[in-house]
């Protein structure tokens, strides 16, 4: 039986002999043990984070004691495992240094046993400091290798496989933490070490073959060790020959119950359970079929991740580190991040690969929801060694972590690296030495592919992120729209117009985005009210994009009029950041098939920040996730306006054929119908159409008089958007008359609003927990709203903590 050594260990600083014996629990960090213990401040409040550098600076240990008995000690083997240990380690055991690890992304494994006594054993960890490392590290390679210079804060760190963005990222607090971040077991082994369990697909029809594959290593030459495989109700039984190093069993299952992504259909999972030589595994198993589709049409080469044969619409965000501080990524907020991003009607995720191959409990809830996930390798924004050593720690992480994360129905694709290439041209030395640091991108990228390939036949293995396809690596910025994914930055980082996201179709965009601030209620947790002001040090200081305060407040001179103090400025960021992105996604989704998935950046946040995310740090939505719930919905109704006029499209992704019923109206700021048009369309299945069109030459002259408007309903559903023929700033928006009053029916709390002329982008914030049904929408006289609380909340807090935004309260 398994033995844990978590829970409470004792902590001390080498460096620092008044720090000793401090409690930390482990799994955990030492920041969090020392902020528990008060030797350091809050590292996320105000400038707090220069005050607490000193810990990364530290060697330290943590060690326990725990006790075994001589029965315990009757085994052939006892490993010590390891999961997520950070990183540069020395384990220790009565004494007895037992291994050293420098990687946090393999799961370490020892035999301990001759160093264990029956009794009190005491075992220490000594986690020692990463820059140091890296530094040396990088003394010793061939030739310098560019960092994540303006990025990470600590140099060198691409020479260590520890997430880059603990030195810090243009969103990413510079936290160098330490610890163990998952479970750490004695594992006594009688006959057998288990390797791994694999599974592999094969479908004839409506007939799916899995064959199960249980590897191993013999320990003993005495005895037999047996194994029970079940699924779907069949159990084979096997024993485990002592000459080999796997056995396999088939299932054959007739009629499968399919695994679907999110929007496409149900996520019905099927329950594996092993059970081998004191060993017990059970994972979750989604039955379906899955390519990713790279072939030359009439547009350049498709890309186009497919799954039952159905091509999938992919609609998602790139997903960061769930915290700096990893003792705070709880299973509560896996899951409520998760559940967040599938009510949004995302249906695909990329882990970005300058963070960490995220726990076991982000996959199964994502195999829950039907959220693909996109798996970058864990390399990012700097060049990587191709030393020997280095190749073969790699290898054998790469080879871990796709044994690891393979049986994932949800797993859609592997990824090398993150932008990688870009970095060849932003370092004066690597450009000019390029042929030498392309054959060394190349040969630590072929050996990634090697092993996802020979680990992982079935998915594919794309080369980098963004990418142009097989044998087609690109720099960052140089694209080709017409093939491969594609990162569109020109809007945020180029200063272009949003426009500029209608001028480009990528076959797949894997990342785009703009900025806004947090909300009030989060700048609240990190900020004394004296320092509300967006140029204040502290402020600053949650700013990590060297330019990002000043893209935000120019790019509003450009769209709106000046908002009037800084809590409207926070509002109106998030609208803008809202309208940015909901330009290009509406628009690209309009261009199916050619565009086939677009990743907005980012999801989340790793602390309270300013930063691209659509859920702030504290799980509160921003403007963009309520949009986001709208513009990636199934079906959405959306105008664009060209050289011939304004039209109207609709877009369904479903596989279900729908209709759709309303109209659409032209209507002046104080109101008045212009005009208006019913409509009443049928939509295929994976369809678009443009079902209404005004022309240009009836237009022109009018763009300031007012805005059109579309209100459909299919079934139950309400779609709705809205459409400014000119830029607001330009628009003498009406004051609405807003009226709001909280109600509870039902045992529900509900928002009740009403106006007299029309109010945009009208946002509900609550200072406390949970989220509205809606937020950041019109509200038209004639279409008053009833809104949702959603959460755990009193009616006298909602009633208390409501705030509500439109936009021409903001200046």
């Amino acid at each position: 039986m398994t033995i844990s050594l978590n829970g409470q260990w004792l902590l001390a600083c080498i460096q620092r002999p008044a720090i000793q014996d401090l409690h930390i629990n482990l799994p955990g960090d030492v920041h969090s043990a020392l902020y528990a213990a008060e030797e350091i401040p809050d590292p996320y409040w105000a400038t707090n984070e220069k005050k607490v550098q000193w810990v990364g600076e530290c060697d330290w240990i943590v060690s326990r004691h725990f006790e075994l008995t001589a029965e315990q000690l009757t085994c052939n083997a006892m490993d010590l495992v390891l999961n997520q240990l950070d990183t540069v380690a020395e384990i220790r055991i009565n004494g007895h240094t037992v291994a050293d690890f420098t990687n946090m992304f393999m799961r370490h494994k020892v035999d301990v046993l001759s160093c264990l006594q029956v009794g009190t054993n005491r075992i220490e960890i000594v986690l020692h400091r990463a820059d140091l490392e890296a530094k040396s590290r990088a003394d010793k390679l061939p030739f310098p290798l560019p960092w994540a210079e303006g990025n990470n804060q600590i140099p060198f760190m691409n020479t260590l496989r520890k997430p880059q963005f603990h030195s810090g990222w243009d969103w990413s607090i510079c936290l160098s933490v330490l610890g163990v971040y998952g479970d750490i077991v004695l594992q006594p082994i009688e006959h057998v070490r288990i390797s791994h369990l694999a599974t592999k697909q094969k479908w004839n029809q409506q007939e799916c073959e899995l064959a199960v594959t249980l590897h191993y290593e013999v320990v003993s030459e005495k005895g037999l060790a047996n194994a029970s495989v079940t699924f779907d109700g069949q159990t084979f039984c096997l024993t485990l020959d002592r000459e080999a190093t796997k056995a396999s069993v088939i299932f054959r299952i007739d009629n499968p119950r399919h695994w679907w992504p999110a929007g496409y259909g149900k996520q019905r999972l099927y329950k594996l359970a092993l059970e081998a030589d004191g060993v017990a595994i059970t994972k979750q198993i989604g039955l379906r079929k899955l390519e990713l589709v790279t072939e030359d049409d009439d547009h350049g080469q498709s890309m186009v991740v497919m799954v039952n044969d159905v091509p999938i619409s992919a609609r998602g965000a790139n997903w960061i580190p769930l915290d700096a501080m990893p003792v705070r990524m709880s299973e509560q907020r896996y899951r409520s991040l998760l559940t967040d991003a599938a009510a949004a009607n995302m249906n695909m995720l990329r882990v970005w690969g300058g963070g960490m191959y995220e726990k076991d409990i982000f996959y199964n809830i994502c195999d829950e929801l039907g959220l693909l996930v996109w798996q970058d390798l864990m390399f990012a924004n700097a060049l990587y060694p191709s030393t020997p050593d280095f190749i073969a720690e790699v290898e054998q992480e790469v080879e871990y972590q796709v044994r690891r994360l393979k049986d994932h129905p949800s797993l859609a694709l592997w990824c090398g690296d993150n932008e990688v290439l870009g970095a060849i041209n932003r370092d004066p030395e690597s450009r000019q030495h390029r042929e030498k640091h392309l054959l060394n991108y190349d040969r630590l990228n072929r050996t990634l592919a090697e092993v996802v390939e020979r680990e992982d036949p079935s998915r594919r293995f794309w080369a980098s992120s963004p990418c142009n396809g097989e044998l087609d690596i690109i720099d960052t910025w140089h694209h080709d729209p017409l093939r491969g994914d594609m990162h569109c930055w020109d809007v945020w980082d180029s200063g272009k117009e949003f426009d500029a996201y209608l001028q480009v179709t990528p076959r797949f965009c894997s990342e785009f985005g703009f900025q806004s601030w947090p909300s009030l209620p989060t700048v609240k947790s990190f900020l004394p009210e004296q320092d509300w002001n967006i140029s204040s040090p502290s402020f600053e200081n949650h700013q990590k994009s060297s330019h990002g305060n000043s893209v935000i407040t120019e790019m509003f001179t450009r769209y709106f009029r000046f908002p009037n103090g800084f809590v409207n400025m926070l509002y109106l960021s998030q609208v803008q950041q809202a309208l940015a992105v909901k330009t290009a996604a509406e628009y690209w989704r309009t261009q199916k098939p050619i565009n086939r998935g677009m990743l907005f950046w980012q999801l989340n946040d790793c602390w309270p920040v300013s930063s691209w995310s659509s859920l702030e740090y504290s799980g509160r939505w921003k403007q963009l996730h309520y949009h986001a719930r709208r513009f990636f919905a199934p079906q959405i109704a959306t105008f664009t306006r060209d050289q011939q006029g304004l039209k109207l499209h609709l877009v369904n992704d479903g596989r279900k054929n729908t209709e759709l019923k309303g109209e659409v109206v032209w209507q002046s700021w104080e109101g008045e119908i212009l005009y208006r048009e019913p409509i009443a369309q049928y939509l295929e299945a994976d369809s678009t159409k443009i079902v209404w069109e005004w022309l240009n030459e009836d237009l022109e002259g009018h763009e300031q008089d007012g805005f059109f408007h579309v209100h459909l309903h299919s079934g139950q559903q309400l779609i709705e958007n809205t459409w400014f023929p000119a830029r607001p700033k330009y628009c003498e928006l009406a004051c609405p008359d807003l009226r709001f009053e909280v109600a509870e029916h039902n045992n529900e709390i509900v928002v009740m609003l009403s106006s007299s002329k029309p109010a945009f982008f009208v946002h509900l914030e609550f200072e406390g927990e949970g989220r509205f049904e809606d937020s950041s929408f019109t509200l038209v006289p004639e279409h008053q709203r009833q809104i949702k609380y959603i959460g755990s909340a009193s009616y006298d807090d909602v009633v208390q903590g409501l705030r509500v935004y439109h936009l021409k309260q903001s200046y």
